[in-house]
């Protein structure tokens, strides 16, 4: 019973086979870490997050994110099911706003129902073996007894761990050139547009669905659970979300839940909050759809104040800098694992929230927007790469300062909703020269920084043409890295001389 249950599973495997990926994207994607002492990460458990990026008929894409837990089976099952019920013909130019609001609920209410389909058996096995375990029979012995017992629950525990975990999902949908959000849990939603003055406006397309979301609260109230309960706990059922895909024990057996056992109906529910339609007309910029995971470990890092904004300039740097996709999605996604990691190791006072991270996933989607063009030189391409070295100065404790110089054209400063954050600012550009933004980042806390490159002592002025190899066939450095190489002497030498050691010999 238990293979053909795996059978009909895997079968859905070929659902969307022949639907073409949508090559505007990139998926970035990083496994759960937990650090030990000494710094070392090891992967806990496999990556159980799922995503989903596709091209339909009729101008339609459809992409997710989905963060699974307890196993990857339910992310896996939603990414399959859920373009099954939206791309193959449900959707098409002529559907108006409230058709495809219409559909998509639909779309999620199938999933979650079609999944609990495949896991009925097991269910049904599940409740027979519980009740299979009976107090002693006068007519069995205690052996006897001890013996079944202990396969009962072996078979339980197989059973328990094939129909266990659940899914939060974010999905997108560009209709008619018109943005559709469909959210269900913890993940999370920016859409960053470039405006015609220079700035980047960085919209957060919802609230998480979770145990600190007022209005979530007050849909549980109504139904008869203590808000304040479920406040205070933090969790239902081991996890912050309350919305989400699959998890059988909070759904089918709720009223068995301390924190759920007064709902008057089902409390935990896999209905999206849908968003939109956001008319995509005339819109540079990019879409980003990230994991709870990915969004748990920056703020983890840096706080959550400015998250949105730093990982909207990192995706930035980094499409200014890549030349697909896909590399700057996993370069972003390295740069907030290596983040979270140096945070932990530094001992500094959020270290004690990074001692773990869970899986990661970022999903990017151009609009209109520039990559790198790999043909190009710095200076011909307009662009100065991120640049990042080690600064050391004996008169401060602080020793390790780190300065990402971009150039992002027609782009100044980052607006999230109605407040700006002067995260990025653009610089007056010279003759011969790109104008440049800076993220500046410290080892004590998150900094915003509107400052410009420094001084440019780090960059030599070059022209507007590429310095050609001399007769070694070498070309200047367009970094002068020799105001680095003092100061770490400096500190470093301890009666030492430096060289042969740092710098160019």
């Amino acid at each position: 019973m238990a293979a053909q249950r795996r059978n009909l599973m895997q079968s859905h495997q070929s659902w969307t086979d022949d639907l073409p990926l949508c090559q505007m994207c990139g998926v970035g994607t990083a496994p759960n870490c937990v650090y030990g002492s000494d710094g070392k990460g090891t992967q806990s458990h496999t990556n159980e997050d799922g995503h989903l990026r596709f091209r339909g008929e009729d101008g339609c894409f459809l992409y997710g994110v989905f963060n699974g837990y307890d196993g990857s089976r339910v992310a896996s099952f939603a990414s399959q099911c859920l373009t099954a019920e939206l791309l193959l013909g449900q959707l098409n130019s002529s559907h108006t706003d409230n058709d495809v609001r219409r559909i998509l609920t639909q779309a999620f209410d199938v999933v979650e129902k079609s999944y609990f389909e495949t896991i009925d058996d097991a269910l049904a096995e599940k409740a027979h073996l519980s009740n299979y375990l009976l107090p002693h029979n006068e007519n069995v012995s205690f052996h006897q007894l001890s013996s079944q017992n202990q396969k009962v629950q072996e078979r339980l525990k197989e059973v328990e761990q094939e129909v266990s975990g659940g899914a939060t999902a974010v999905v997108a949908l560009i209709l008619n050139n018109k943005l559709y959000i469909a959210n269900v849990g913890t993940n999370r939603a920016l859409l960053c547009k470039s405006s015609s003055d220079g700035q980047n406006q960085v919209l957060q397309i919802g609230r998480p669905h979770s145990t600190d979301n007022e209005e979530e609260l007050q849909r549980l109230v109504a139904l008869g659970v203590d808000s304040a309960r479920v406040r205070q706990a933090g969790q239902i059922a081991g996890q912050s979300s309350t919305r989400r895909l699959g998890d059988y024990r909070v759904k089918v057996n709720y009223n068995e839940i301390d924190l759920l056992s007064a709902a008057k109906t089902k409390p935990i529910i896999a209905e999206p909050e849908i968003h939109g339609s956001q008319s995509l007309d005339n819109v540079t910029g990019f879409l980003l759809l990230m994991s709870e995971g990915l969004i748990n470990a920056l703020e983890s890092a840096h706080g959550p104040e400015q998250a949105n904004q730093e990982i909207v300039a990192m995706v930035a740097a980094e499409l200014a800098q890549q030349t697909s996709l896909e590399a700057a999605a996993q370069s972003v996604v390295e740069r907030v694992k290596r983040l979270h990691h140096d945070v932990y190791v530094s001992g500094r006072q959020r270290a004690t929230y990074c001692s773990r991270h869970e899986d990661m996933t970022l999903l990017i989607r151009t609009l209109n927007y520039p990559l790198a063009d790999g043909a190009l030189t710095p200076t011909q391409g307009g662009r100065i790469y991120p640049v990042s070295v080690p600064y050391s100065n004996s008169q401060s404790t602080s020793k390790t300062s780190v300065t990402l110089s971009l150039v992002m054209p027609s782009q100044s400063t980052l607006t999230n909703g109605t407040n700006t954050a002067s995260t990025l600012e653009e610089g007056t550009p010279t003759p011969g020269q790109s104008p440049t933004a800076t993220l500046q980042s410290t080892n004590t806390q998150t900094q915003s920084s509107s400052s410009s490159s420094g001084d440019g002592s780090l960059f030599r002025q070059r022209g507007s043409q590429a310095a050609q190899p001399d007769e070694t066939g070498r070309v200047p450095p367009y970094v002068d890295f020799s105001q680095f190489y003092r100061l770490w002497g400096s500190d470093h030498s301890d009666g030492q001389s430096t060289q042969g050691g740092l710098g160019p010999q």
